[in-house]
């Protein structure tokens, strides 16, 4: 599989600066409570990594903003929520409503959705269900792209399962694996502590590339004789991470099953993204018949190990530094 160790190389030197927590969620709260009709106090419960004074935030335009106060007469707090200079390492914002009567309301901004709609009471639907759609698919999609041991992982079992039909089902095997953990975790069906979890992926990525070194060495390991089952089990793993960053957001639970629908959907979309890039790139080296040195087939597999080992330790001592 020399064609593969070029692609292999470059998404390392992408990924190996990176924090070696890469599945966990930075992102900041703010509470808006209303304290008389239209009037507000609002208040970081959780601030910004980069700091609450340097995120552009802007209300609708019948607000009158004077922080910590927020004035938006009889019409009420309607109306488009935009927050920019978010920052590279932000990964949302949760802007969280908390009226005078009725239940309470939670929107999140992204770095790729930095608008939101805030709804009145009783509005429809549809316009809350595209509202959820166009905010949680784009979270989901930032929170995969930024999860570069999610990534890694699944170019491991590319490398291991390689094309075909046998490929695409190992990858729908992870799927349903991620799925099913991340609707049990995000209903508090299941709860295991970030921080261990964390080092537990990164541990799944030390075992494919131990596996594709077998694999190199002409032995059967066992992702290349069951695919599927080491794919589903590592799958479910994995998408109680991913867990962690939607609970992370503090949703009402009326808007969780929604919620978690888009963002799974966001996090698929973009887990295909990778793998048609992959295939492109494995299409690309063919069609140029590139020929790598003979060290070249073995660099890739202790790429893949070196930098998941790297982030293993270090996600481990934070669980050491915890207790």
């Amino acid at each position: 599989m020399r064609y593969l160790a070029a692609a292999l190389l470059v998404l390392a030197a992408l990924i190996l600066p990176s924090q070696t927590r890469a599945h966990e969620a930075s992102l900041g709260v703010l509470e808006l409570r209303e304290v008389r009709p239209g009037a507000f106090i609002g208040h970081w419960t959780m601030e910004p990594t980069m700091g609450a004074d340097h995120v552009d935030l802007r209300m609708p335009p019948h607000c009158f903003v004077r922080l910590p106060e927020l004035n938006c007469g009889e019409k009420g707090l309607v109306g488009p929520v935009t927050i920019t200079n978010l920052g590279a390492d932000m990964s949302a914002v949760l802007i969280r409503i908390i009226p005078l009567a009725g239940e309470a309301r939670s929107y999140t901004i992204s770095s790729a959705n930095p608008v939101v709609s805030v709804l009145a009471a009783g509005a429809p639907t549809l316009q809350t269900w595209i509202e959820l759609a166009r905010t949680y698919v784009n979270y989901g999609i930032d929170h995969i792209l930024l999860g570069a041991d999610h990534l890694l992982f699944v170019l491991g079992l590319i490398w291991i399962v390689r094309g075909g039909w046998r490929l695409t089902k190992t990858i729908t095997a992870f799927t349903v694996g991620h799925s099913v953990s991340l609707a049990a975790a995000a209903f508090g069906l299941i709860g295991v502590p970030e921080r261990p979890l964390n080092a537990c992926i990164a541990l799944s990525i030390v075992f494919v590339g131990i596996e594709i070194i077998k694999q190199q060495r002409g032995e059967a390991g066992l992702t290349a004789r069951y695919p599927w089952a080491i794919a589903f089990t590592f799958g479910l793993v994995h998408g109680i991470g991913f867990a962690g960053a939607l609970a992370a957001l503090g949703l009402e639970r009326r808007l969780l099953p929604a919620a978690l629908l888009f963002f799974n959907l966001g996090v698929e979309i973009g887990q295909l993204a990778f793998v048609l890039l992959v295939l492109a790139l494995i299409w690309a080296h063919r069609r140029l018949d590139a020929v790598l040195p003979r060290w070249g087939d073995t660099l890739p597999a202790y790429t893949i190990g070196s930098v998941s080992m790297f982030w293993f330790f270090g996600r481990l001592l934070s669980v050491f530094a915890a207790t």
